[in-house]
């Protein structure tokens, strides 16, 4: 009997990891799709939105539907994420536009504290530099005018990621369904001017825009959402930069568009900042837990 209690958590521990990395592995297929969509980066961007949030819809129902203003603001801020790093991975070369996009962990790092009063920590300066350094390195290559606009595309959907990031920490837990789902519906109604013409669409393209509304947008945000309560945030966070890595490979695949060397070095040292500063917050977490728990270490 207890065995079998035990083992009851360990099965739902496993769960969340499988849904973790199968959400990554999902996300990281949108490079490859928009990639070879042979539409504008405004109707990608319209359309896989349009599906992502009637697939949100579809199994949230009415829980995906509350709204009030910071839902709004956060919903601008994921709908600019949606829309800017199409518009990047269609400029510069997928990796660039992934890894530029992962900076926003260095930018919450930075703006949080002034947007929600916390405390600058040291481990955090490290990994702003860390970060830094690592992104500097994408420009150290020759960049066509588009590829260098491109790179400052992905830089800024890294900002409004961020921003994304702080203003759900800002909100109630029950925010972030609607903020989503409201964040694809606002791509959408920007998006829309900009598809010319649904007749020119071909069915090659459909089943591609279908792949990125519903299996690289929607259905991960729930397979993801099922995994963070079932697992540690750490895990999550780690697992989920397999999507930062597989990106370009599926690219390379299905494409043939190579990273460049500078490329491949700065997204892995921003990759080793991120993942740095997520280990030794969890480590210091924990020790000031243990801390707290003990009579003898003085610590409230």
């Amino acid at each position: 009997m207890t065995t079998a209690s035990a083992d009851v958590p360990n099965t739902e521990h496993r769960k969340g990891l499988a849904a973790a990395f199968i959400a990554a592995v999902l996300w990281s297929t949108g490079g490859i799709f928009i990639k070879l969509i042979p539409l504008g980066a405004l109707e990608i961007s319209g359309l896989r939105s349009a599906l992502a949030a009637l697939t949100i819809l579809a199994i949230y129902r009415r829980g995906s539907l509350k709204l009030n203003w910071s839902i709004a603001l956060n919903a601008a801020f994921y709908a600019g994420v949606m829309i800017l790093f199409v518009v990047a991975t269609k400029l510069t070369t997928a990796a660039n536009a992934i890894f530029l996009q992962y900076t926003a962990p260095i930018y919450v790092l930075i703006f949080e504290p002034l947007a929600l009063k916390t405390r600058f920590r040291k481990i955090n300066l490290v990994a702003v530099v860390v970060s830094f350094a690592g992104m500097a390195l994408f420009f150290m290559e020759r960049l066509s005018p588009s590829g260098l606009e491109g790179n400052l595309v992905a830089l800024a959907t890294g900002v409004f990621l961020a921003a994304f990031f702080i203003g759900l920490r800002r909100s109630p837990k029950e925010d972030k369904l609607p903020s989503v789902f409201w964040g694809n519906a606002f791509t959408t109604a920007l998006c829309l001017p900009a598809i010319s013409s649904i007749e020119a669409i071909t069915f090659s393209d459909a089943w591609m825009i279908a792949a990125l509304g519903v299996f690289q947008i929607g259905v991960p945000y729930a397979v993801f959402s099922y995994a963070v309560e079932r697992v540690e945030a750490i895990e999550a966070s780690l697992i989920a930069m397999i999507e930062p890595v597989l990106n370009p490979v599926w690219v390379v695949i299905g494409y043939g568009e190579e990273p460049s060397t500078w490329a491949i070095v700065g997204g892995s040292v921003i990759l080793a900042g991120v993942a740095f500063r997520a280990v030794a917050a969890e480590i210091l977490a924990k020790r000031r837990a243990r801390r707290g728990a003990d009579p003898r270490s003085g610590v409230p």
